[in-house]
């Protein structure tokens, strides 16, 4: 009796000592980008319980909505031949973006990721294989992001990839932990339209109006490369927007304000 009393005591200080360490758990509840665009071209807003992540995990959807400021950001999945044109006009209007791109991306357009780089533009990582976050185990994930940070590495040389878009927008709190945990800052969006359909492109105008109407002080863009409309109507955009007054950031920009606001 005399001996197990002691193998207790002995455990109980043990482990006061040297407590077990516990694994934080993250819910995997799927969720669904969404926001809420308001009228007269006021700023987006999104779900309380999105906002409440995003706070939590340095994640964002919007810049800083007090200037009429915004941010032109494109999801390249594949090529389409219209990413060359979007570059033209970024380089003629003298205007930042963010390219996020997945696996096959940059397997099979390294001139253009290398010109996005020269020309001083992010690249955002959108994944290896365009996954839903919510359905892969944490290596899996981890995988998905290191292949496509280790080959952006050996093409450009650079070390600045820190921007993630999960694929659709699908996520959950243990991805944006896990990923945040590995480097990287969220970035959602407070402006999109339909414009990936690649077979049912409605014309320059549609895309100008669709954009414009949508626009507001701090917008993160969505747009994607593939549209051929986007591309038409990116030049007008431009102009138009700084003959309102705005002027266009980069997600670098944005970080640094924040940091900023911080001190």
């Amino acid at each position: 009796m005399k001996k197990i009393q002691l193998i207790m005591l002995f455990l109980f200080i043990f482990l006061t000592i040297f407590p077990p360490a516990v694994t934080e758990a993250y819910s995997n509840q799927e969720q669904r980008w969404s926001f809420n665009r308001q009228p007269n071209n006021q700023p987006a807003t999104t779900e309380p319980l999105y906002e409440e992540l995003l706070n939590k995990y340095g994640g964002f959807y919007i810049g800083n909505t007090d200037k009429k400021e915004v941010y032109i950001t494109f999801d390249n999945g594949y090529e389409n031949g219209y990413t060359s044109v979007i570059l033209d006009v970024l380089k003629e209007k003298d205007v930042p973006a963010a390219f996020f791109v997945t696996g096959h991306y940059l397997l099979e357009q390294e001139d253009l990721i290398k010109r996005m780089v020269d020309e001083g533009h992010i690249i955002g990582n959108h994944s290896w294989h365009h996954p839903s976050f919510v359905e892969v185990s944490d290596e899996r994930l981890k995988r998905e992001l290191e292949k496509v940070k280790v080959k952006y590495e050996e093409m450009t040389g650079r070390n600045d990839m820190i921007y993630l878009r999960p694929p659709r927008g699908v996520f959950s709190e243990r991805s944006l932990a896990l990923s945040q945990k590995e480097g990287y800052v969220n970035v959602f969006w407070s402006l999109a339209y339909k414009d990936w359909e690649v077979d049912n492109q409605k014309g320059k105008q549609y895309a100008y109006d669709k954009i414009m109407e949508r626009v507001h002080p701090g917008a993160i863009m969505l747009l994607h490369s593939v549209s051929k409309d986007n591309a038409e109507a990116l030049g007008d955009v431009i102009d138009e927007l700084r003959k309102q007054g705005y002027q266009f950031k980069s997600l670098d920009d944005y970080m640094l304000s924040k940091k900023m606001d911080e001190f």
